[in-house]
């Protein structure tokens, strides 16, 4: 077939996000996904007493304020997200997440799950990929916490609505090499420090001389004290020694 006609059958089906190509594909759905491999690099590990979340905050000049990026997201006091891809699309998500988790706390005085934060993050997702006049989120979230039994639990949603749950997992543009390290390094016995300690290094390999404390972003939950706290850089510093 004739090059050119191909690239011209294509340009048809990928304008619609409700139609499928004639290989079965939709053509939207995986241009989101190639936006997520574009990302700032961003890692969760599930560790044996909690969950930790590292994130390249990726400062683009000297002039920015690292602070002002955000790249963690408490969603409740055990529940906490990370995101690569279009950051704006993630933050419309959080909200939609932070909402359910109130709701849930009003209506039945306790936490909710994760998997519930998950589903209800992966439905909005889907209905976009079949949608018209939508666009798929061009993101991907990690999403962790403890559960009311001490249990911890870890997602990862792909912008079209699948999730999948891990021990530990990367997303974003240094998704291959930081998972290489991941699947070298990774024991069930991990404390959060050691999960902590372990994470900023998989960065700061990944990052090499780029790899500074104001451009990570770093968070964990414990299954003692429940509560979703960002590290400071002079803590990520300690940790990093």
């Amino acid at each position: 077939m004739n090059p050119n006609k191909q690239m011209v059958d294509k340009m048809g089906y990928d304008r619609s996000i409700t139609m499928f190509s004639p290989d079965g594909r939709l053509l939207q759905v995986e241009y989101a996904k190639k936006t997520v491999k574009q990302g700032s690099t961003a890692l969760a590990i599930a560790c044996k007493d909690g969950v930790v979340f590292v994130a390249d905050k990726r400062i683009t000049s000297k002039l920015m304020v690292p602070e002002s990026i955000e790249k963690m997201f408490r969603v409740d006091d055990h529940i906490g997200v990370t995101a690569s891809g279009i950051i704006s699309d993630a933050r419309v998500l959080v909200d939609r997440a932070q909402l359910r988790a109130q709701q849930h706390s009003v209506t039945f005085d306790t936490g909710i799950d994760v998997i519930s934060i998950v589903k209800e993050v992966c439905d909005l997702k889907q209905v976009c990929t079949q949608s018209a006049g939508l666009r798929p989120f061009g993101v991907s979230l990690l999403v962790g916490g403890v559960e009311d039994d001490g249990t911890v639990k870890l997602f990862l949603t792909e912008p079209y609505g699948l999730y999948f749950q891990y021990k530990a997992v990367a997303i974003g543009e240094g998704e291959t090499e930081v998972e290489q390290f991941l699947l070298k390094k990774y024991k069930a016995s991990l404390t959060v420090e050691e999960g902590l300690k372990m994470g900023l290094q998989a960065m700061k390999d990944y990052l090499k001389e780029s790899f500074d404390v104001e451009r990570v972003d770093a968070a964990f939950i414990d299954n003692k004290h429940k509560k979703f706290t960002k590290l400071s850089d002079e803590e990520l510093r300690k940790l990093t020694k």
